[in-house]
């Protein structure tokens, strides 16, 4: 008894000497890099701090959960202490984030020049390889093109209109019985309901928009981009193999015939995140942007009547059961002003990842070459006036500057 009870004490001592030595040889090692190597650190970075975990530097501090509606104390809190601009050390690599909308346009206008997409590559798994979010150059161009063309296509076409409108409708007939809703959960339910039915010709009510709305939620806490590929694909060689397109039924272009059959430089795998991409806009960004509107129109009474007079008076003059057309959309300016300022008080699109392609000096700062660029949308000025401030619960008449907006999601 007393030999075991030795041989396991002996065990032990050695496990937690061999613990230390290596803890030891590792912090020689970095002395040794410290003192001994030639010293490279990049001159003229902007204020900031790396963190203190190896790796990860303050990665966890900027996944902090915040509300949709605040920056999160993360950038307040540097911001507040280093600028606007400032360093940093997240996802492993040395980073310059920006709050500031002149630096944020410089990036934009040397898009593919100075600077180039480049986001985690566990993001390359979730949303493809060819996603428009993580793709650059010649393809981000050439795939950017055809979504563009579809979203202006469809945008002034009877048929979305009457979509969006009847879905809208259904939507808050559900709501008679109920006493509590998810707005946030009803509204992705809905917008990608419209972009399954523009973008793949399925109805709402279709049992395969209810397993793809399913598969969406699994997908967007990280998992079943496979599953939901598989379900497009299939949907992609039915229409190829059955070829009812818009020709033989009469009906006007359909989104999916036309990239099958006229974009042929595409690949399989471009035409299948191109839609994965619209049904991922419909169901995330839109959704979101609808409920913060909701947030911030909730607490401005007089906001709302407004917009319910500008909206009364364009259906004053339209006749009874006659639908909204959209040169009738383009007339509630007051309605685009609130939805802009909604865009600028709430993180739709919180950031874009650029990384460096060469050393870049801005004004007296340097970007070093190989260092990631987080663009952040930060509390910019005014998107259009007259506008209304949600902040202070105002309606300011105000000239507008140029530059003021920048729109990050494209």
């Amino acid at each position: 008894m007393m030999m075991m009870m030795s041989s396991s004490y002996s065990s032990t001592i050695l496990f937690i000497t061999m613990i230390f030595g290596v803890m030891g040889s590792l912090l020689l090692l970095l002395i040794l890099m410290k003192y001994f190597l030639p010293n490279t650190k990049p001159q003229n970075l902007p204020a900031g701090t790396m963190g203190w975990l190896p790796f990860f530097g303050e990665t966890l501090a900027f996944l902090k959960p915040h509300n949709s509606n605040s920056l999160g104390s993360f950038l307040q809190d540097r911001c507040l202490r280093y600028g606007k601009v400032f360093k940093s050390h997240l996802f492993g690599s040395g980073a310059i984030v920006s709050c500031d909308v002149e630096l944020n346009m410089f990036i934009l206008q040397n898009e593919e020049k100075l600077f180039e997409a480049h986001y985690p590559k566990s993001m390359h798994g979730i949303l493809g390889k060819y996603s428009l979010l993580v793709v650059s150059g010649d393809v981000h161009k050439k795939l950017r093109n055809i979504i563009v063309r579809f979203i202006n296509s469809s945008k002034s076409q009877p048929k979305f209109l009457a979509c969006v409108d009847n879905l809208v409708i259904s939507m808050l007939k559900s709501w008679n019985d109920r006493t509590q809703v998810s707005f946030f959960k009803e509204a992705k339910r809905m917008t990608l309901s419209v972009m399954v039915k523009s973008v793949l010709n399925i109805e709402p009510d279709d049992p395969l928009t209810v397993q793809i709305l399913e598969e969406f939620e699994t997908y967007m806490k990280g998992f079943a981009r496979e599953r939901l590929s598989s379900i497009v694909k299939g949907i992609i060689k039915e229409r190829v193999l059955g070829k009812t397109t818009r020709n033989e039924v009469g009906e006007e272009e359909l989104f999916l015939d036309m990239i099958i059959e006229k974009e042929e430089n595409l690949s399989e795998e471009e035409k299948l995140s191109i839609v994965l991409d619209i049904l991922l806009g419909g169901y995330e960004t839109t959704a979101t942007l609808m409920s913060l509107l909701l947030y911030f129109i909730s607490n401005q009474p007089h906001v709302f009547q407004q917009l319910k007079e500008e909206h009364q008076a364009i259906r004053e003059n339209k006749k009874d059961g006659e639908p909204l057309s959209w040169e009738d959309y383009k007339k509630m300016d007051f309605t685009s002003h609130v939805t802009c300022e909604a865009m600028r008080c709430g993180n739709v699109v919180k950031f874009v990842h650029r990384k460096a392609l060469q050393d870049v000096k801005y004004k007296d700062i340097m970007i070093p070459s190989g260092w990631k660029v987080w663009k952040i949308k930060a509390d910019e000025p005014p998107l259009a006036y007259p506008y209304v401030e949600f902040r202070r619960g105002l309606i300011l008449e105000i000239e507008p500057a140029e530059n003021r907006y920048i729109n990050i999601t494209n």
